[in-house]
């Protein structure tokens, strides 16, 4: 049967010059026996241990920014995974992995299939120009990065975000989802797409 499981990972954002202490949630979906990452923030090594011998089918990364995609690399090199990673995010991806490369662009549309379950990608720019959401439908989820949180929009004072296109994507590609849709979030707790309603401006 196919399961979600979290991995918190401690860490530091950077953001012109500054560090920030920060905790991001690593989800991992699949079965025992294979399993699908999303997001590779910090250190791979818990993530390793999260992932527990499993077979991973694909690294998939929400968006660029250095707090989400920092163990990517470590990660594949761990687990023989490929990274999959919007091009239109690539200048950030760069500045933490200039002498690595993805290996398969995701974009609108691209799908995954993991332990008999599908997750389809939901191009959503604003918090980034590549951030992207994980829709699983058959499991009543959607994994958003940094697009939504609990309590409303992610936060557009970062690299390359813009207040007005996060928020075009999120009533477009996610409120458009069925209100009992879990939203399971790059930071903190999970939430509804119902619940977030009210709180996109």
């Amino acid at each position: 049967m196919t399961r979600i499981d979290k991995v918190v990972v401690p860490g530091v954002f950077s953001l012109d010059g500054q560090d920030f202490d920060v905790e991001n949630n690593v989800w991992l979906v699949g079965d025992d026996d294979e399993v699908l990452v999303i997001d590779a923030p910090h250190d791979a090594a818990p993530i390793v241990d999260g992932i527990g011998g499993r077979r991973v089918t694909a690294i998939v990364l929400t968006h660029g920014h250095n707090d989400h995609l920092t163990a990517a690399v470590a990660l594949r090199e761990a687990t023989g995974a490929p990274i999959w990673f919007h091009p239109e995010d690539r200048m950030l991806w760069d500045v933490v992995h200039p002498d690595a490369a993805p290996d398969g662009e995701l974009g609108e549309g691209t799908t995954f299939t993991v332990a008999g379950t599908t997750l389809t990608a939901l191009h959503t720019p604003g918090h980034s120009p590549g951030s992207t959401c994980l829709h699983a439908p058959d499991l009543g989820t959607v994994f958003t990065g940094d697009t939504l949180f609990c309590g409303g929009p992610g936060a557009t004072g970062r690299s390359f975000s813009d207040q007005p296109t996060i928020v075009r994507s999120i009533r477009e590609r996610l409120l458009t989802l069925p209100g009992d849709t879990v939203v399971r979030t790059g930071h903190g707790d999970d939430t509804t797409v119902g619940a977030e309603m009210e709180h996109v401006g």
